[in-house]
């Protein structure tokens, strides 16, 4: 088992390559780019041919880090072969994740040939859909949300591949940014209201599809566009530059509202990444700066406020803060105060409560001479648990500073996501049990000031990207789709 982290954890990240001599060595690099996206397994499905002709297609996949599950380079040369792939790094949420049948892409052979699909989300109709499925007598693999997607293409009537997979896309509900290995094809598809990230990229005359562009960047690939909300991009032989890419939408005749995760750009994708039409790291910034604006930190003896970030998924932000502070006239420094360790082995401790204190000195250990005697601000962008939050806390007290303030870039977790981020029971969420109160979760972790950034505020630093056009769900409750009751109880026992 992993140390547990006080963050939530993304579903997964995809990448695909269409008709590229290094197909297979490619798509491993787009996954290492893709790592944040999830350590729990790794897939690559390579496309080649056979001495009669026919495709087959090639899989490789396992438990672990990237550089794990492909450490032995004979793979590329003897098995993923070809010029075409799509692969997947998996972090579950929905399904086991115990079961390497669970671990992305998914392999089929079907009438019109060989289909592999690698996915980033969650449906959630999944568990209604299955059901119907099981009763027309289909045999499910695995326990993944992703395998409904390829029986309801396999089972179709239609004679046309890209037909039947929009047939299949207009039955799911819930979050989806797909990719589609065919014969001849590399198709993606993007949810209607575009919850996750997923661009398009061209290197060599090859095109690229990834969640991220930071995918991109690690083998030269070009930014072209990111897929649309209710897209769905068809690549093959005939597409020879962007304005030959096919692309149809999923349901023509309805218009949904943009709802993209906001986590996106408070924690989950990188800040070299583009997504949503921004780069992360000016949305970043920009919510440290609101933060700074909103809650200010001043010394008592107006002495220099050092100002510190969580490694790595604040740096950004807490550079956006101090900025900002000096802007406000607040006498300040951003310092280095934590340093994390980047050699944890995934298995090096057990889950719980007191194995957590353990593995917060493991990650991280402080830079006493930098905290001693200091008013010192912690910024960092979320709290789930707040057990690794109150052990950090408890860490820099050791260093005797003046004061400890906790600055958060995202308003209080107080429910569930259906939509692919992995969050605890609400029971667990420590806003939740709190009922919201700050000044209690300030008491319990041990800070002398405490402050997120409301729905509003957290919505006022991203508005470049849209005001309305991001899901709050986790904040708010207010889901932007209809979400199964079956499917709410087997996930967050509510």
């Amino acid at each position: 088992m992993e140390i547990i982290s006080d963050k939530p954890k993304c579903h997964c990240g995809v990448f695909g390559i269409f008709n590229n001599e290094t197909a297979g060595v490619n798509t491993y690099y787009g996954l290492h780019a893709l790592q944040h996206r999830g350590q729990e397994a790794s897939g690559i499905v390579t496309k080649s041919i056979n001495d009669k002709g026919n495709s087959i297609f090639n899989l490789h996949k396992g438990d672990g880090l990237v550089s794990e599950v492909y450490a032995d380079s004979k793979i590329f040369k003897d098995k993923l072969i070809g010029f075409s792939a799509i692969g997947h790094n998996r972090y579950s949420t929905t399904g086991s994740s115990d079961s390497q049948n669970n671990i992305q892409p998914f392999v089929v052979h079907y009438r019109l040939g060989n289909l592999a699909v690698a996915h980033n989300g969650n449906l959630t109709n999944a568990k209604q859909l299955r059901e119907e499925l099981v009763n027309e007598g289909a045999i499910f693999q695995t326990t993944s949300d992703t395998e409904v997607i390829l029986h309801l293409i396999a089972r179709s009537k239609l004679d046309d591949q890209v037909e039947q997979i929009k047939e299949a896309l207009e039955r799911i509900e819930g979050a989806f940014s797909l990719v589609i290995l065919t014969d001849d094809k590399l198709i993606a598809a993007r949810d209607q209201y575009g919850f996750r990230p997923l661009s398009i990229g061209k290197v060599n005359g090859s095109f690229v599809v990834a969640s991220e562009t930071c995918a991109f960047d690690i083998i030269a690939a070009k930014f072209i566009r990111e897929v649309q909300p209710g897209e769905i991009v068809v690549i093959d032989e005939s597409t020879k530059s962007e304005n030959e890419i096919k692309s149809l939408r999923i349901k023509e005749n309805q218009i949904f509202p943009k709802k993209h995760c906001i986590f996106e750009y408070i924690y989950f994708s990188r800040p070299d990444s583009f997504i949503f039409g921004h780069n992360v790291d000016k949305m970043r910034r920009r919510l440290g700066k609101t933060l700074a604006r909103k809650y200010p930190v001043e010394d008592k003896d107006n002495e220099k406020v050092i100002v510190i970030s969580v490694p790595d998924s604040s740096n950004t932000t807490a550079l956006g803060y101090q900025t900002e502070l000096e802007k406000e006239g607040i006498n300040s420094k951003l310092e280095i105060g934590l340093i994390r360790s980047h050699y944890i082995g995934r298995t090096f401790i057990q889950p719980g409560q007191e194995k957590r204190k353990i593995g917060v000195r493991i990650k991280f250990n402080i830079v006493k001479g930098v905290l001693e005697g200091r008013t010192v601000v912690i910024v960092d962008d979320s709290i789930v648990r707040g057990t690794t939050s109150k052990q950090l806390v408890n860490l820099i007290k050791e260093a005797k500073p003046k004061s400890i303030h906790l600055r958060i870039s995202s308003a209080p977790i107080m429910h569930p996501c259906f939509y692919g981020m992995d969050f605890p029971s609400k029971d667990e969420l420590i806003a939740c049990q709190m009922n919201g109160d700050v000044k209690s979760i300030e008491k319990y972790l041990g800070v002398d000031s405490l402050e997120y950034l409301t729905i509003d505020e957290m919505l006022e630093a991203v508005s470049e990207a849209g005001i309305n056009n991001f899901c709050t769900a986790c904040f708010s409750g207010n889901y932007p789709t209809e979400v199964d009751v079956a499917f709410k109880k087997e996930m967050y026992e509510l």
